[in-house]
């Protein structure tokens, strides 16, 4: 349950990050996206999403039995995401879908945590 709910958090977060490039195409056609109900807000909005995403995979991988390698490799994915939310303009769409494509690395690190935790344990 703690992965899916890391699951949607993660979403909320990158999803309301790409809406952000078409919220003059949503507002003409009246789509009620996240980009629209969150407006300037959306930075500290983004930054709830992603730190509730990432407290939910920790308990998620410590109930797994992963250990400090994991929460380590976690910290360096928390990083990644911090990166996002500090360096987001809403107004740049190009800015919006890099931070959007970023997100790649964010999964690839936490795998990579995970990968790394479970070889530590086998040694």
């Amino acid at each position: 349950m703690a992965l899916y709910a890391a699951g949607l958090f993660w979403t909320l977060g990158y999803d309301t990050i790409y809406a952000h490039q078409d919220r003059e195409d949503d507002l003409l056609i009246g789509v009620k996206s996240s980009a629209l109900a969150l407006g300037e807000r959306t930075r500290p909005a983004v930054a709830v999403f992603y730190a509730c995403s990432l407290i939910l995979i920790a308990v998620a991988g410590l109930l797994a039995g992963l250990g400090s390698m994991f929460l380590a490799g976690l910290g360096m994915a928390a990083l990644h995401l911090a990166w996002q939310v500090a360096t987001l303009n809403i107004h740049d769409s190009a800015n919006c879908l890099t931070r959007f494509r970023s997100n790649r690395g964010y999964s690839w690190l936490v795998l990579g945590a995970i990968v790394v935790d479970g070889l530590a344990m086998r040694w």
